[in-house]
C-alpha cells in the first residue's frame, strides 16, 4: 500500500505546505483570491482530458482539482471559517436533500421530473439565503459564454424566452446587421457593445439547440489548430514557414485540409 493513502494523506501534505515555520514560502503566501485562477484552470484541464479521452491524464487532473479544494479548505480552516470535513458534510447533506426520491419516500422520478424538482429545491435554497432574484446565484466568475447560456436558461423558466430556434436566428441576423452599422461608422465602442449582444444571442442559440457553447467553441478551437498545423506541415515540407507564404496559398491548403478531414470522417 502506498504511503500516500487517501484524503487524510493529502490533507496532511497541505497542512505541511502551509505550516508557518516549515512550510513552502509560495504556498504559505497564497489566499483565496490568488488561488482562484488556478482552480478555474484545473477545471478546464479536467474537461480537456475528458474530451481527449485520456484516462491517465484525467486521473492526474482530477487530483490537481481536488488539491485546489483542499487548498481552499486549509486557508478557511486557518481563518476559523470551515474545514474540508465541513465541505464534504455539507455536500452530502445537500445531495440527500435534493434527492428525496433516492434517500426519502417520494417515490420514483423520471429524469425530467427530477430536473423540475431540483429547480424547485434550488429556488427554496436561494430564498433561504435571501437571494430572491431568478438570476441571483448564477456565478459571475463563470466563462462569459457559459454564464450567458445559464442566464437565458434561468429567464426561460419563467417564460422569458423565444418560442423556437427560428426567432433566435432572426435576432442573430438583427444583431449582425447592427454590428455592421457600427463597424462601418468606425465606432469601436459601439461595435464592442454590439459584438457582445451578438455573442449573447449566440449563447442563447446554443441553449436552444441544447449545446454547451464552451464545448462547441473548444471543439472549433481544436479544429482550427489541427488544420493550421496541416498548413504548417505542408509549407515545412517545402522548407518554408507561414510568414513566407500568403493568404491565397494558405487558404488553399486550409481547404485541402477540410476536404481531407471529411474524407477521413
Amino acid at each position: 500500500m502506498s504511503q500516500f493513502d487517501g484524503i487524510d494523506s493529502l490533507l496532511n501534505v497541505m497542512r505541511r505546505l502551509r505550516d508557518p515555520q516549515t512550510g513552502c514560502p509560495w504556498d504559505k503566501e497564497q489566499t483565496f483570491d490568488t488561488i482562484a485562477p488556478y482552480t478555474v484552470e484545473e477545471s478546464y484541464e479536467v474537461a480537456d482530458a475528458i474530451q481527449r479521452k485520456d484516462m491517465r491524464d484525467l486521473k492526474e487532473e482530477l487530483g490537481d482539482l481536488l488539491f485546489q479544494v483542499v487548498f481552499h479548505a486549509r486557508i478557511a480552516e486557518e481563518q476559523g471559517l470551515f474545514d474540508f470535513n465541513d465541505i464534504a458534510a455539507g455536500m452530502s447533506e445537500k445531495l440527500i436533500r435534493r434527492h428525496p426520491h433516492v434517500f426519502g419516500d417520494v417515490g420514483d422520478r423520471t429524469a425530467e421530473e427530477q430536473n423540475a424538482a431540483w429547480e424547485v429545491t434550488k429556488a427554496a435554497e436561494r430564498k433561504a439565503k435571501d437571494k430572491h432574484g431568478i438570476l441571483d446565484d448564477v456565478p459571475v466568475g463563470l466563462p462569459a459564454l457559459t454564464r450567458a447560456a445559464k442566464l437565458t436558461k434561468r429567464a426561460a423558466r419563467v417564460g422569458f424566452d423565444w418560442p423556437s430556434v427560428n426567432e433566435v436566428l432572426d435576432k442573430l441576423d438583427e444583431e449582425t446587421a447592427e454590428l455592421k452599422v457600427e463597424v462601418a461608422r468606425g465606432d469601436d465602442e459601439k461595435a464592442r457593445e454590439e459584438l457582445g449582444d451578438l455573442l449573447f444571442v449566440m449563447a442563447n442559440l446554443a441553449r436552444k439547440l441544447d449545446v454547451e457553447p464552451e464545448d462547441a467553441l473548444r471543439l472549433t478551437n481544436a479544429k482550427f489548430v489541427r488544420r493550421f498545423e496541416t498548413i504548417e506541415a505542408a509549407l515545412r515540407a517545402e522548407g518554408r514557414t507561414p510568414d513566407q507564404s500568403d493568404l491565397a496559398e494558405m487558404d488553399a491548403l486550409w481547404n485541402a485540409a477540410k476536404v481531407a478531414e471529411r474524407q477521413d470522417g
